[in-house]
């Protein structure tokens, strides 16, 4: 379903920045860090690490915490990073709680030719690991939870947007359901503001549900594309919230 390629893109994505990301993901490591020394956790669990370009792995190692690092697919180079450390442990999940199998099992049989009429059907379950992820961080997937699911969709339905909306809604409302429940760290892009060369400027959602207030808030912007080829007819920036569950 495409998770392979499109970890391997963002590395790739990031290294063609050059440096572009740097305040974005700084932003990203202070406030994790802040929140662990707020609440002194024993154990922590990462959702959607990936390439911890955006974790603070040192200082969490320096702290003592165990890390649970949870991720559909882990590169190897951070296989190996992390095979270092005793209190790093390794989980190969799906943080929807089972969606990519279900999307996989309902539509892999249709195609172009026939095609599914109705989505509503695909279950939206919530995610329960089978043990205590102490404080967790959802880092920068939020938004991507339903992406790729929805994107192996459309080749395989024809159904209206209507019915696509409402699916990222409910992927992403299970997941602020799951971090509600647990003493957590969210840290996602809300909105997209694209600036094409031609000086326009286009908004486009990318959050779906309601957040809850929360302990703590921050906000920021992320150049995603700041070093954008002339390939392109417009750059990308995010709009980001940080925000903390949990007494």
């Amino acid at each position: 379903m495409g998770y392979y390629s499109y970890q391997n893109g963002l590395i790739y994505r990031h290294l063609n920045q050059e440096g572009g990301w740097d305040d974005h993901l700084h932003r990203c490591r202070e406030y994790i860090l802040n929140t662990v020394d707020y609440f002194k956790p024993e154990n922590i669990t990462v959702l959607g690490s990936g390439w911890l370009l955006d974790l603070p792995l040192t200082e969490l190692i320096e702290r003592s915490i165990k890390i649970t690092l949870v991720d559909i697919v882990h590169p190897n180079e951070v296989l190996t990073q992390a095979g270092s450390f005793s209190n790093i442990e390794i989980k190969e999940d799906d943080v929807t709680g089972g969606l990519i199998s279900e999307v996989w099992s309902k539509t892999r049989n249709y195609n172009f030719l026939r095609k599914m009429k109705d989505i509503s059907g695909i279950r939206v379950p919530l995610y329960k690991p089978d043990y205590d992820p102490g404080l967790v961080i959802s880092l920068n997937i939020l938004t991507q939870l339903e992406n790729l699911p929805v994107e192996f969709m459309k080749k395989k339905s024809s159904v209206g947007e209507d019915q696509y909306l409402a699916f990222r809604k409910e992927v992403q409302t299970k997941h602020i359901e799951f971090l509600k429940s647990h003493r957590s760290v969210l840290i996602t892009d809300i909105q997209e503001i694209q600036k094409t060369n031609d000086g326009r400027t286009v908004v486009i959602p990318t959050l779906r549900t309601d957040i809850p207030e929360g302990a703590s808030k921050e906000e920021w912007t992320w150049d995603f594309d700041l070093k954008t080829s002339d390939y392109y007819n417009s750059r990308s920036i995010m709009k980001i919230l940080a925000q903390t569950f949990g007494k």
